[in-house]
């Protein structure tokens, strides 16, 4: 059986990648390619935090 993950910030998307920070399941548009790493986490690279 395949099983699906989905975005764990949205959780509506389908899961596409994995933050190499927190190592959460986010799709596409709550992933920052730039950094490798989820949007709450790239905020919190950056300063910005949540």
């Amino acid at each position: 059986m395949s099983v699906t993950a989905i975005c764990q910030i949205c959780e509506s998307a389908p899961a596409a990648h994995t933050c190499d920070s927190c190592g959460a399941n986010v799709c596409a548009e709550h992933y920052d390619r730039e950094t490798g790493l989820c949007t709450v986490c790239a905020a919190e690279a950056r300063g910005g935090g949540t």
